[in-house]
């Protein structure tokens, strides 16, 4: 049984996850090698990676232990918009790392849950959870499948 077969899909569910970026259901490319920040069903390119440039030379998340690490303006907007998301999918790339205890701290201390995956299962998380409790609820912060840790996006 299909409980969800009639429930419209959302405009910004996910359809394809590019090594350079992401489509959506809405017709909308997102591409050139950008993220994507989804909140309230809005999406918008997002590139952390602009931040790092003084930690690491840029094109750099992962810190000496091996931690997916971003300074606090990176996510700043999840704290600013209300009604606030109650879960955070972030997708890293193409693999899972640990969140750092100071990236961690920063979305919940926004009133955030934060679950973390790779890109492409983020992308069906997503689908999934914003089909089923609305856009609303969840928000999502995704790097491109094609991120290689200190070059950046690798493009086909």
């Amino acid at each position: 049984m299909d409980v969800l077969g009639n429930t419209p899909v959302p405009a910004s569910s996910i359809v394809a996850c590019l090594d350079d970026g992401f489509t959506f259901q809405n017709g909308l490319r997102v591409d050139g090698g950008d993220g994507v920040l989804i909140v309230g069903g809005e999406v918008v390119r997002w590139r952390p990676w602009l931040a790092m440039g003084g930690k690491g030379g840029g094109n750099r998340f992962v810190n000496a232990k091996g931690q997916w690490e971003v300074p606090g303006g990176v996510l700043g907007v999840l704290g600013a918009v209300w009604p606030r998301a109650d879960l955070l999918i972030l997708a890293l790339g193409p693999e899972m790392r640990p969140l750092s205890p100071e990236t961690r701290r920063m979305v919940s201390e926004m009133g955030v849950k934060v679950e973390v995956l790779d890109t492409r299962n983020a992308a069906a998380q997503y689908n999934m959870l914003a089909t089923e409790r609305g856009v609303g609820e969840v928000a999502a912060a995704m790097v491109p499948v094609g991120w290689v840790e200190g070059v950046g996006v690798r493009r086909s």
